[in-house]
């Protein structure tokens, strides 16, 4: 079971460089999906890529360290979720809307491992 989580987390991370390169080298074909077809301003798309390559980062680093890969796959799946929710708000349909989906449901399933592999003295604070 750990090494399907660890390939789900390798893709995962992969898929999140690759969209936030995309997104921070300002791609014309990203910026007009931004600024065009979702109605979003160029800087948000800038924010968004480099939220995605922090994420890929974390879940990079969440190899070695579980509690990185939990709040790298948490962000992950609220980034995801925003893309889902903006691609069925342009009335895209769910051939556009699908590759979110499929990462939303990855990054659910890395999230819910994560957490199941960090000890429960150590997920909640008792400062």
């Amino acid at each position: 079971m750990i090494w399907m989580l660890r390939i789900i987390q390798g893709f995962y991370s992969v898929a999140f460089i690759l969209a936030g390169v995309k997104k921070v080298t300002g791609n014309q074909q990203q910026v007009h999906v931004f600024t065009e077809t979702f109605g979003y301003s160029v800087e948000f798309m800038y924010i968004v890529g480099v939220c995605e390559i922090l994420g890929a980062l974390g879940l990079l680093i969440g190899f070695w360290n579980s509690q990185f890969a939990l709040l790298a796959s948490g962000g992950a799946v609220l980034l995801m979720a925003g893309a889902a929710f903006t691609h069925l708000n342009a009335d895209q349909g769910i051939g556009d809307t699908m590759p979110s989906i499929v990462l939303l449901i990855l990054g659910i399933i890395v999230f819910v491992g994560e957490r199941t592999k960090i000890p429960k003295e150590e997920q909640s604070y008792q400062g």
